[in-house]
């Protein structure tokens, strides 16, 4: 069986076909042929059945029989061309018209002519014709009529030698049926008007739901419509992938495709336009951000649900936050960096004048000391805003971790022992991108030791990693120093706040930042024993035994 090729919006659709294969003709055509059929019907029982007025062929029976069988026979041959589309639809509406009003002026002839009253079937004819047909032909059909109608009546008064002549009568009805074309065809100019807006709006309308359509397939955004009996109506294709069900149906309730989603929606918190993150719709699936919006009143009203990943809301704040960070940090560097070497530049010029005593060279190592400070600010800031995106892959935590550990202790010329590593299980690997997380992790342990009070022969730092009591993978650096003060503990991610009079506030902020673009979470967390712990919680499932 050939394929039927799709209809698209604002295209006039393909034409049904009838059994026979031949397109079904036009509503108004289709009423034409009823109507006459009915009419000639009516006409053949009243004049055989003897029941009718006496008026029907009284003139001549003979001739009005023959007329009315001949009428009928043309109008069921109509039918059979109509059905099997031999002619155009105008063509065949001229044809049907041309029947209708030889018919109608020999049956008139044969009843009495004009004063008979059959001259008004014409009239019908004329206004049901001028449904499907152009304005100039529907008045060159009423010319017609008349002409058939005087014809007749010319006919009757100078060959058959009637006793009284109706011309006035013929006059009348060829008034009456340009009178009655006229009205039909402005009735039919507002219907076909009436018709073409119909259609141009049921055209923007499927334009508008196929944009719709489009629209919500493409949406990165999960999108679900319920009705109001909280029966599922639609849902694109995000939403089943953050639901994780790819098989979703119309129709399905709710509470069997996510009841925790179905709990929300009818508690107090499923208020229109309320946002609730950290949703799970199912034990070890994304965290995602549910919005409400209803579509009436009241909580049983229609709703439409969007879901996002937060996770990837995350990863595109973060972008916005670099692209920012970007423009800032070039003109930073543009701005300081230029005027600052040049003051490194003339302090170095004044330390080396003989004139220079010893108060004027430690005035110019202060300078140097903040010329420095402020490059290292710069520099960070820099880093932060050039780091790659991250490439996670799949990294054994003890090696890596014990590499790290190996190189910070030198680097803060640390003792044997003083930084230990503890990974359980020991062959544990997990999926994160080691250079990015490598430099969080090397920030966090030369915090430990820039930040231990007196001297470092008593400073402990322990690496520890495994499963969390929730089952997330995580890394721990934990130190045995003073500790955070109470009142700073809220503020050290934030950018540029240090508990170091020298410290540029930025070691935190750097590794949180650089933890977020790798999907890690970097956390201060109690130590039981004092000191510091700060952990890396990475994402779930991402923990490989």
């Amino acid at each position: 069986m050939a394929a039927r090729a799709p209809d698209f919006p604002g295209r006039p659709a393909a034409a049904p076909h009838t059994l026979a294969g031949a397109p079904q003709a036009a509503p108004a055509l289709r009423f034409f042929f009823y109507f006459r059929l009915a009419l000639a019907i009516g006409l053949a029982v009243l004049f055989f059945s003897d029941q009718g007025p006496a008026l029907l062929g009284q003139s001549d029976r003979h001739l009005f029989a023959s007329a009315l069988v001949v009428y009928l026979f043309l109008i069921a041959a109509s039918g059979i061309v109509m059905v099997l589309g031999l002619l155009q639809e105008e063509l065949q509406a001229q044809a049907m018209a041309v029947i209708d009003i030889v018919a109608f002026a020999i049956l008139m002839h044969a009843s009495g002519g004009p004063g008979s009253g059959l001259g008004l079937l014409n009239a019908l004819t004329i206004a049901v014709g001028s449904l499907t047909m152009a304005g100039r032909q529907a008045l060159f059909f009423a010319a017609i009529a008349t002409l058939a109608v005087l014809v007749q009546q010319v006919y009757a008064d100078l060959v058959q030698h009637v006793r009284a002549t109706a011309y006035t009568h013929a006059g009348l009805l060829g008034v009456a049926y340009f009178a009655i074309a006229v009205l039909a065809h402005r009735l039919s100019l507002r219907l076909r008007e009436s018709e073409r807006l119909v259609s141009r709006q049921e055209a923007d309308l499927a334009n508008l739901q196929q944009v719709n359509d489009y629209v919500v397939r493409q949406l990165q955004t999960g999108v679900l419509v319920m009705d109001t009996d909280g029966r599922l109506r639609q849902a694109n294709a995000a939403a089943r992938h953050l639901l994780a069900q790819p098989d979703l149906a119309v129709g399905q309730p709710l509470a069997t495709i996510a009841p925790p989603l179905a709990r929300l929606l009818a508690d107090d918190r499923g208020q229109p336009g309320t946002a609730v993150s950290g949703f799970r719709p199912a034990a070890g699936g994304r965290s995602l951000r549910v919005r409400l919006h209803r579509l009436g009143q009241g909580r049983s009203a229609a709703a439409i649900v969007f879901l996002d990943d937060e996770a990837a809301l995350a990863e595109e704040a973060q972008r916005i936050k670099l692209a920012s960070l970007g423009q800032l940090t070039a003109s930073i560097a543009h701005e300081i960096r230029n005027p600052l070497g040049a003051i490194g530049h003339a302090v170095q010029l004044l330390g080396e004048s003989p004139a220079f005593d010893e108060a004027d060279r430690q005035l110019a190592g202060i300078i140097r000391n903040n010329v420095q400070r402020v490059n290292e600010v710069i520099e960070n800031v820099l880093q932060l805003s050039r780091r790659d995106r991250a490439r996670p892959e799949p990294v054994e935590l003890r090696p890596w971790v014990a590499r790290l550990a190996e190189e910070a202790r030198r680097a803060n010329q640390l003792a044997d022992g003083q930084v230990v590593v503890r990974i359980s299980p020991e062959e544990a690997t997990v999926i994160t991108d080691p250079r990015q997380i490598g430099q969080v992790i090397a920030v966090l342990l030369e915090n430990a030791a820039t930040h231990y009070p007196g001297d470092r022969t008593g400073l402990r730092i322990a690496v520890e990693g495994g499963l969390a009591a929730d089952g997330t993978p995580f890394l721990d650096v934990t130190d045995n120093g003073a500790g955070i003060p109470a009142d700073a503990q809220g503020r050290i991610f934030e950018p540029f706040f240090s508990t170091r009079h020298n410290g540029t506030g930025l070691g935190l902020y750097l590794a949180r930042e650089l933890s977020e673009g790798c999907g890690v979470r970097l956390d201060q967390a109690p130590s039981a024993g004092g000191g510091c712990r700060f952990r890396l919680s990475f994402p779930d499932h991402r923990l490989i035994t």
